[in-house]
């Protein structure tokens, strides 16, 4: 089988090996040991590789393509030149597939959308990683997105995965997770006491949209009230140097501590060690920092976007919060307050999250390409 994906995720060349976000060439790796063949369209970045990317475990052929963006009518007649050469590609690509696979929400993925009604007959897979709740407001790209993977009469032979489980929805959209951890990762259950220094993390990029800063004012507010607290934030992005005049002005060195991009299990110690994830994201697919928290004992407070409600069984594994510092630090306070609550839910969440393996996610992926 010829398994093509088409995806808006840079890829990175090293004389023979391929390299991209780790998390996408880990689920990709899975993907690729039930098919024979993988073809990657995709944009290619010059710039060094990080400690957050790896290689493909499967020699993998690659159409490299240009970047484009469409979010407005202005970068759409910049793309004019630009869209054609990418149109061609997938068509190309697409038309020597046997199976095709979309990423999106994306650039690259709208013109995949678009680019698959063309081949009804053959098998397809589309990883919406995106928000699927049908009330959210989203930028009109995605939404059409939306649409097209939707309709049945454009979109054929086609299983689209979403997170989450969302009413009136046709028969090709199937709810869908992400894993992280393999059983054999998984320890028991690790509930922390709260009687000494409360340990928070943040994980992901350090963008507006994730709003790290404000889980920093939250430690900041929690320390002012006399509360023992220490904050591990993993990830880099624009907003790291406004995070760190904070850190600065206000003399949190050292409860604060920006380790920038590290290797998947640093990350996981770290949640090992810590009591609540802190992550107050404006807009999310599934956001795997919260399930991998689950998973290692690390209570999440987080906002209600997407299916984090889902996750969360509305409050009952975590806490679902909304963008206000003094909530959420009042939500801390309950539960230092309120221990057998925060134990409750630690080992609600672990007995939840535990379930979604790499094992199972491997075994559904089978599935699908049956």
């Amino acid at each position: 089988m010829r398994f093509v994906i088409i995806t808006h995720a840079e890829h990175k060349v090293k004389g023979t090996e391929l390299f991209s976000y780790e998390p996408f060439v880990r689920e990709m790796n899975l993907w690729g040991k039930h098919v024979s063949k993988i073809e990657i369209v995709a944009p290619i970045s010059k710039e060094e590789i990080n400690a957050i990317e790896i290689t493909y475990d499967k020699e993998c052929k690659l159409t490299a393509i240009p970047k484009f963006d469409i979010t407005s009518v202005k970068n759409i007649f910049k793309s004019l030149l630009t869209i054609p050469l990418v149109f061609i590609a997938i068509y190309k690509a697409m038309k020597r597939a046997d199976h095709i696979h979309l990423r999106c929400p994306g650039n690259i993925g709208l013109l995949g959308c678009i680019v698959q009604v063309l081949f009804p007959n053959t098998p397809k897979t589309a990883k919406y990683a995106g928000n699927w709740d049908p009330n959210s407001k989203q930028p009109w790209s995605y939404m059409l997105q939306k649409w097209i993977l939707s309709n049945t009469f454009l979109t054929k032979k086609m299983k689209v995965l979403v997170y989450g489980e969302w009413p009136n929805q046709t028969k090709n959209i199937i709810p869908f997770f992400t894993a992280t951890y393999s059983e054999s990762e998984l320890d028991k259950i690790n509930v922390k006491p709260l009687d000494d220094v409360i340990n928070f993390i943040f994980v992901g990029g350090l963008t507006k949209g994730k709003q790290p800063l404000l889980t920093v004012k939250v430690i900041h507010e929690l320390s002012r009230k006399g509360i023992r607290v220490k904050c591990e934030i993993f990830g880099d992005g624009v907003e790291r140097n406004r995070i760190e005049e904070y850190v600065a002005k206000h003399n949190l060195s050292k409860l604060v501590i920006l380790h920038g991009n590290v290797i998947k299990n640093v990350v996981k110690e770290a949640f090992k060690r810590a009591h609540f994830l802190v992550f107050i994201s404006k807009s999310e697919g599934w956001p795997k920092v919260v399930a991998e928290a689950m998973c290692l004992g690390c209570l999440p407070i987080s906002t209600p976007v997407s299916c984090v409600p889902y996750m969360l069984d509305n409050g009952k594994r975590g806490s679902l919060v909304n963008v206000n510092i003094d909530e959420i630090v009042a939500e801390v306070e309950l539960y230092i307050k309120n221990k057998e609550i925060y134990y409750s839910n630690v080992t609600e969440a672990y007995e939840w999250s535990s379930k979604y393996t790499l094992e199972k996610f491997e075994n559904e992926i089978a599935i699908l390409l049956q």
